[in-house]
Parts: structure tokens; sequence; C-alpha cells
């Protein structure tokens, strides 16, 4: 069993060209993005970084997932969002980090059951409906979501010629 991926060698200038673009894409949702107040939100779309950048080809790097991911992880996460706080709008005994506990957990299942009845699985997109529900957002939060998937998905296109998958399926599944 080798420790470094046999593709290494010959691809090292891949590696570290398609490690770089996942390292800008992130240094710029964070200088964009609250890292105090957006973390899940944040983390989400490094998850995505990951998929995208090392994994170009797989399925879940593709249009349908990235955009079908989260578009459901996003209707969904704001719709849980809503009522984890309008709860409060009626008397009740749980608390208010119950309800995020509760409602958070309500909306990564949802999400999970909608993606994969639609195939548009994109599993930081399922964590995404858990970042809007226990994470401050506002429209602005949700357009800039948006444009930065928008952005991993041009530069994936865009690029796809120069980039590898460099994870080897046939080697390590």
């Amino acid at each position: 069993m080798n420790i470094i991926d046999k593709k290494l060698k010959k691809n090292l200038a891949r590696y570290i060209f398609q490690c770089g673009l996942a390292t800008g894409t992130i240094l710029l949702i964070l200088i964009f993005l609250d890292i105090l107040t957006h973390t899940a939100i944040i983390a989400t779309l490094g998850a995505t970084a990951f998929i995208v950048f090392t994994m170009p080809r797989a399925y879940a790097s593709g249009p349908r997932p990235l955009f079908g991911g989260y578009f459901i992880g996003i209707c969904v996460g704001c719709v849980f969002s809503f009522l984890s706080t309008a709860i409060f709008k009626i008397p009740v005994i749980i608390t208010q980090i119950t309800a995020y506990i509760i409602f958070g957990a309500l909306a990564v299942g949802v999400a999970i059951f909608l993606m994969a009845i639609t195939n548009t699985e994109h599993a930081p997109a399922a964590g995404m409906a858990l970042g809007l529900v226990i994470n401050e957002w506002d429209l602005l939060t949700i357009a800039f979501i948006v444009a930065a998937v928008l952005f991993m998905a041009g530069l994936r296109t865009f690029l796809s010629p120069l980039m590898i998958d460099l994870r080897d399926i046939r080697e390590h599944d």
C-alpha cells in the first residue's frame, strides 16, 4: 500500500494547479463572507471546492448535482431556518438552541431525501441546508453562495482539459 499517490510524480504540476484553484476559490469566499457568522456555509463551499477541483470528472462535480444539490440545499435550509425561528412566535417549551438542533437535523434529512430522489446528490449541499439553519444569513449571502457555486462550476468547465481526477477510483475502491 502506497502512502503517496503513484500519479503524483508524473502529474505534480496538475496536483499543484488543481489544489491551487481550490485554495484561490476559498480565499475569495473568505474575503467576501464573514468567517465568524458563516462558518458552516463556508465549510460546505470548501467541501465543494475539494470535490470540484480534485475530482473534476466525478458525477458529484457535474452541473446537475452541483446546481440541483445546492438549489435543494438552499431552499430546504431557508424553509427550516424560518421554521426554527417562527416556532418562538407561538408559546412553546423548547429553547432556541433546541429548535436549531431539531430543524437543522430535519433540514439535512429532507435535503438528502430530495437530492436522492432527483439524482442531484452533492454531499456539501446537504451541509448547506444545515448551515442556513444554524448560521445567520440574508439574501446577499444566498446570492453569494449561488455565485460561488457558479464560479467553481465555470472554472471546472473552462479548465477541464487541464485537469485530471486526482483520486484514481480504480486504485482506491
